[in-house]
């Protein structure tokens, strides 16, 4: 095997069993349950015997009526974002061209790309998490990448940049600008309207945080030219019938999907003015995304972690993935009783 892929640690997943699960980003709130019964009814003689549509044609045009996929764009369908960007890294792995993305953001970015044997550069985000735009234009001109992907608002920080500077980066990228709007139910802004004309800018989205994680499906929107290409890359059947039939219900139905995604913001925001006034909690990062990232006292943050932990929360501790994230934690929004059992526990946790 290749060294880099035996240097590199496999993704890890905590076991949430028996706890409040605040980790992973997403939906806490199930289905109401005249719908559950509505979906099980939907789901009846999927023909399992049959492969799936190779193309999820109908799925497709569902996607683009409820999100608002301009006609000029091609569609292609992933197994979760993930595929996505594993396909959109082999299709430039023999370039010899690397991958770019600013620094903290979503991992798999880096770890994909190091599978596939191509080089990634991080650049590093201002201190407050915003893009350091100079900072982006100097590893564009001294790297000329392939890609770079903008996680927007981005993982695990929350952040939403200002869009003039979004719009800067992939007019100015001698590559391909993929923009991965993963959290965009809950987010003020949005770029799928600007594609399917310019080569240069792409817009990646799953329907993982809107609720249906299960699910496992991601799409990104692109010009018909380069969608076609990336589609000889996908492996045959990726999206299973059910999956298929599933988010096509969802979205047949997505305005309980929005209502709900409209609570989290709600929720979000009341779960910040709580986490802003407890003691020992340093920092509260501003957040466009179904998460908040904050910062407890230097020294504290993995501590604090596993204190939560001890009392049935879990969280994700990133402060050891950056130099920039040093004590950070990141909670996903969570049901109102949920967010209570986390605010108490983290009261005492940094009481101790």
């Amino acid at each position: 095997m290749r060294p880099e892929v035996l240097a590199q640690p496999a993704y890890q997943v905590a076991d949430a069993t028996g706890l409040i699960k605040l980790d992973a980003m997403e939906n806490p709130h199930p289905w109401p349950g005249d719908l559950e019964d509505a979906w099980l009814a939907a789901l009846r003689d999927p023909q399992l015997n049959r492969y799936p549509d190779a193309q999820a044609l109908g799925l497709a045009a569902q996607v683009r009526t409820a999100h608002g996929v301009p006609e000029a764009a091609g569609l292609i369908f992933g197994n979760g974002s993930d595929e996505l960007i594993q396909i959109l890294i082999t299709a430039v792995a023999g370039s010899g061209r690397p991958v770019l993305a600013p620094e903290p953001t979503f991992v798999m970015y880096g770890v994909l790309a190091r599978a596939l044997g191509v080089p990634f550069i991080g650049a590093p985000l201002n201190a407050d998490f915003t893009l350091d735009l100079d900072a982006m234009r100097a590893a564009m001109a001294e790297h000329n990448p392939a890609l770079v992907f903008l996680a927007y608002p981005n993982n695990p920080t929350g952040t939403l940049d200002d869009a003039a500077r979004v719009q800067a980066i992939a007019d100015e990228n001698p590559g391909v600008t993929v923009v991965d709007e993963a959290y965009a139910p809950f987010a003020a802004h949005s770029f799928l309207s600007c594609v399917g004309e310019d080569d240069g800018l792409m817009v990646m989205r799953t329907v993982s945080k809107l609720g249906l994680a299960g699910a496992r499906l991601g799409y990104l929107a692109g010009t018909p030219a380069w969608i076609d290409a990336l589609d000889r890359l996908r492996l045959p059947y990726n999206i299973n019938t059910l999956t298929q039939r599933s988010v096509a219900f969802a979205l047949e139905h997505r305005e309980a999907l929005d209502a709900q995604a409209r609570g989290i913001v709600e929720e979000r925001d009341r779960l910040s003015e709580r986490l802003t006034g407890t003691t020992g909690v340093e920092q509260v990062f501003p957040s466009q995304a179904n998460f908040i990232l904050f910062r407890v006292r230097a020294g504290a943050g993995h501590a604090t972690f596993a204190a939560l932990r001890d009392a049935g929360i879990l969280i994700k501790d990133v402060g050891r993935a950056h130099p920039l994230l040093a004590d950070c934690l990141r909670v996903t929004v969570g049901r109102p009783d949920e967010n209570d059992a986390f605010l108490a526990a983290l009261g005492q946790a940094l009481a101790a």
